[in-house]
């Protein structure tokens, strides 16, 4: 329930072209950490010019297994993505940012103060992106105890998973879909070196497997190298396992990590007990009618859906685990025709909110005026009471609860206990709270609380895929799908980026 999620994507594309900032401190002598690793370190750079130039920070990690991990961040806007495929040969550097098609290449100063290159993204000029090291030494560390000495006779090290891990289908495939909160409970550093998902009932079958740079992508934790965890630290990884068929899920799996204590020299094994999967057995109707609707931000590992770990009244959760912001496009791949600033030429704008199924109406909050269209437009001052805007909130059984975000302000068609059949339309798609432009969002949870809650997956009896989508500058591309060729899915739920037509 971001700004638009789809449309965050294309704020995130725009950030990525404008950052650039002078930062105090930066010099033309690399620091004399650089000898013995070139390409380590915090870097900043220029892009753009003028009133688009903003600030952007290159971040580079050396791994305890010799890889390169590194992240690009805005401090002006908050985002911060991670650079993929990250390659230095000799003095050679390159490097992609994925969310935003982008690639960056160029060469290291002989001095290793300096990369020198060029940033090129999808429908941008090639543009010249250089970056100069930090001299700013870290500030003091105590001395880390030295240890174990012998090999511990337990790792110490807590594995939480919040929610049972529901197999779920989407994109043609089927998937599991979990977190896993570690813990570090000793006084020395837990290097988690690499992460086996398995049967538990078939320990030699083994679904997934993910190195320590596989795991630096997919955990939130502490600036530095997120898989060392300092004593009595935490990290949270997000696993996302495919399987060609729901029924290739296992009944139960375990989670088998290889692990590094301290300085003592031997990798330890941690394998977890053996965790239940349930299969998806919600099945619900459509939440829209009609074509061309966009599945933004819908299931994808590294959708900020998926990754939207919130603390509410002292518990952290993810209600939006499966969300999707629904935004409709023309055939020119345009959300909009027209002027971009008003809402009524979005072609999500005044569409129907459907009841996804039979119900009764928990929660509703209406009278929040729509958003000018735009990045940073906001109709109210964004708190954990509005960011849904006007919305519904239906119990659908179950324990379970569907809810509908950013409707038009006096849209709304039911009230707080009234019972709704599957089809009824509840409301209509507007662009309030924390929404960039006209779109709905969606999710299921098991909570009426809007985010304070656990999201989990569901299907539609059928959809038609259309095409797909792709991010090009500051646009959404649409690739539609040959007359005749559209694919059906069944029992599925829409995946990221796909492009959909609703069954009546």
């Amino acid at each position: 329930m971001s700004a638009s999620l789809y449309p965050n994507r294309l704020r995130l594309a725009v950030a990525i072209l404008a950052m650039a900032c002078l930062f105090a401190g930066w010099s033309s002598r690399a620091s004399a950490a650089a000898a013995g690793n070139p390409l380590a370190g915090v870097w900043a750079g220029e892009l753009g010019a003028g009133e688009r130039k903003l600030h952007l920070v290159l971040t580079v990690k050396q791994l305890s297994g010799g890889e390169y991990a590194a992240s690009m961040s805005s401090v002006e806007q908050g985002a911060n993505f991670s650079a993929d495929a990250l390659k230095l040969t000799t003095d050679a550097i390159r490097f992609e940012i994925k969310p935003v098609g982008g690639v960056y290449q160029g060469k290291l100063d002989a001095d290793g103060a300096g990369i020198t290159g060029t940033w090129r993204q999808s429908g941008v000029p090639e543009q010249p992106l250089s970056f100069k090291r930090s001299t700013a030494e870290e500030t003091a560390k105590p001395a880390k105890e030295k240890g174990p000495t012998s090999k511990p006779f337990t790792v110490a090290m807590d594995v939480n998973v919040p929610v049972t891990p529901t197999a779920f289908n989407a994109g043609g495939k089927a998937h599991l879909a979990y977190e896993l909160h570690v813990t570090n409970m000793s006084q020395w550093d837990l290097l988690l070196s690499s992460l086996e998902v398995v049967d538990a009932d078939n320990s030699s079958r083994v679904l997934a497997r993910f190195g320590q740079a596989d795991l630096e992508g997919m955990m939130r934790g502490q600036a530095s190298e997120k898989t060392l965890l300092e004593g009595y630290k935490a990290g949270v990884i997000f696993v996302w396992v495919t399987f060609d068929r729901l029924q290739d899920a296992p009944a139960k799996l375990s989670n088998r990590f290889q692990v590094k204590v301290g300085d003592y020299p031997e990798t330890l094994g941690v394998q977890t007990r053996a965790l239940a999967v349930a299969k998806n057995s919600l099945v619900i109707s459509a939440p829209l009618s009609g074509d061309h609707w966009v599945a933004a931000n819908g299931p994808a590992n590294a959708s900020g859906h998926r990754r939207a770990l919130i603390p509410v009244d002292g518990h952290a959760a993810i209600a939006q685990r499966f969300a999707i912001d629904w935004v409709q496009v023309g055939k020119d791949g345009k959300t909009y025709r027209g002027d971009p600033k008003d809402n009524k030429n979005y072609y999500a704008f005044g569409h129907d909110a459907l009841a996804v199924a039979d119900g009764v109406v928990a929660a509703v909050l209406d009278g929040i005026p729509n958003n000018v269209p735009g990045i940073d437009s906001r109709a109210q001052p964004i708190t954990l009471a509005n960011v849904g805007g006007n919305f519904v909130q239906l119990d659908v059984g179950g324990g379970l609860y569907a809810f509908y975000a950013h409707l038009q302000p006096g849209s709304l068609r039911v009230k707080v206990g009234d019972k709704v059949r599957s089809g009824q339309v509840i409301g209509l798609v507007g662009n309030t709270g924390n929404s960039t432009e006209p779109h709905l969002h969606f999710h299921i949870s098991n909570s009426p609380e809007p985010l304070g809650a656990e999201g989990f997956p569901y299907a539609l009896p059928a959809f038609e895929v259309q095409g797909s989508t792709r991010v090009e500058g500051d646009e959404i591309k649409a690739q539609l799908a040959q007359p005749g060729k559209a694919e059906t899915r069944t029992m599925a739920i829409p995946a990221d980026g796909e492009i959909v037509k609703f069954e009546k």
